[in-house]
């Protein structure tokens, strides 16, 4: 199992450099700052993380990580949560702490993915680790509040 978590920890982490630096691009080369580009930009975003969500479904199954499809959508809802949740904390004044960031989080969800879609996992290890991973939306609600108030 700890074997099955590791490669999808690298695989994910590798994907999540690539999408942080490939949106870097897309934002970049959008390049306009005001309201009317915000559609075309999102929907750039959007097909790159698409795509990537599917070329990591490939990428888990080439390292022996099977289910790849059910992992790579586990690993998916868990960005999403820790996405949500990181609006809560501050924003990083480096671009590449922003790449290591997005790396560690792609890994932790891939590794977390792996887990919870191992067939020897008990169920109640499966709920233990999704109810923690949505808790981080009302922790994280909470300081924001604390921080910035109403």
């Amino acid at each position: 199992m700890r074997g099955r978590m590791g490669r999808a920890a690298v695989v994910c982490a590798a994907l999540g450099v690539l999408w942080w630096a490939t949106v870097r691009v897309a934002w970049a080369g959008v390049g306009c700052a005001d309201w009317g580009c915000l559609t075309p930009a999102v929907g750039v975003v959007v097909l790159i993380s698409l795509g990537l969500l599917a070329g990591s479904a490939y990428a888990l199954e080439r390292v022996g990580v099977r289910p790849g499809r059910r992992v790579a959508l586990a690993a998916a809802g868990v960005l999403v949560v820790l996405r949500l949740a990181a609006e809560s904390l501050p924003s990083w004044p480096s671009s590449v702490a922003d790449g290591v960031l997005a790396g560690a989080a792609f890994a932790g969800a891939g590794a977390l993915a792996a887990f919870v879609t191992e067939s020897g996992v008990a169920r109640r290890w499966k709920v233990a680790a999704g109810l923690g991973v949505v808790a981080l939306l009302p922790v994280a609600l909470v300081a924001s509040l604390a921080r910035h108030g109403l």
